[in-house]
């Protein structure tokens, strides 16, 4: 137990997070942004964050190299090594999953969409009523639940 001691205490001390809100920022851009796509960023915006550290925008956007012809430019991080951007010849918001911009997963339609998305998500949070903590730990420890289920 005397190991688990130092993280317990990392963790107790850990400011909690503010509740998520839905903001919108305004970001800059590298020379090489291609024009409408700086205007979009300037004018529209990017939303300032998620929930956590999951999407957070960048100071600057920049264009990224190595996917395809039409170029990305990246405005905002995603976990740890991953990149929010927007794909330059569709105007896609796309999830780039490492460092290595070598494949790419479709997130959004356009800038419009992926805000309306990160408003609604951010509206919805937290993901649980107040009296359903116990339900998580009865599934944690196995136990079926007492509470009624939503339906769907």
């Amino acid at each position: 137990m005397r190991e688990y001691e130092d993280d317990v205490r990392v963790i107790r001390d850990l400011l909690p997070l503010p509740l998520p809100q839905y903001v919108v920022v305004r970001i800059g851009c590298s020379p090489e942004v291609p024009t409408e796509i700086a205007a979009d960023l300037r004018q529209i915006g990017v939303p300032a964050g998620l929930i956590g550290y999951e999407y957070q925008p960048l100071t600057e956007a920049a264009v990224l190299g190595g996917i395809d012809d039409s170029g990305l430019v990246a405005f905002g991080t995603s976990g740890l090594f991953g990149l929010i951007a927007i794909d330059v010849a569709s105007r896609r918001i796309v999830h780039i999953p490492t460092t290595e911009p070598s494949a790419t997963n479709r997130v959004n339609k356009d800038l419009g969409a992926f805000h309306r998305c990160v408003a609604a998500t951010i509206a919805r949070f937290p993901f649980y009523e107040e009296d359903e903590e116990d339900r998580f730990d009865e599934a944690a420890d196995g136990r079926p639940s007492r509470a009624p289920r939503h339906p769907r």
